[in-house]
């Protein structure tokens, strides 16, 4: 599975931005799918997560309420729509591919990974 994230970009607080990822090859569908963000001398940390029918799904703390991970496998595209956005989710955003078919946390899960695409929000 080869991934390609887009959507980034410069908006001010309580602003929205939509990122898509768009996966190469017939078996995106069996993915779990998930987003991660990495700041600047941090981490890279869990954002969202969907299974592989769209029907389960899971958000970092820092992100329930604001942000929503969807996914259309016809189009073999994941998205991540993204509200009320803070200067705190600044951050390079990547999508990921899990090799299992449970929903997970852990990006060691995650096997296939995009390029990262900059989110950065302005106070």
């Amino acid at each position: 599975v080869q991934l390609q994230a887009s959507g980034g970009g410069l908006v001010q607080a309580g602003d929205s931005l939509r990122l898509s990822c768009v996966a190469s090859g017939r078996s995106f569908s069996r993915h779990v799918m998930g987003w991660f963000r990495q700041a600047p001398g941090k981490e890279r940390q869990f954002v969202a997560g969907i299974s592989w029918s769209g029907g389960s799904t899971n958000y970092a703390d820092s992100v329930k309420g604001r942000f929503t991970i969807s996914r259309d496998n016809a189009k073999n595209t994941v998205y991540l729509q993204m509200n009320s956005l803070k200067p705190e989710d600044t951050a390079a955003y990547y999508c990921a591919a899990a090799a299992g078919s449970y929903l997970t946390l852990d990006r060691h899960d995650y096997h296939y990974w995009g390029q990262g695409t900059l989110v950065t929000v302005s106070s």
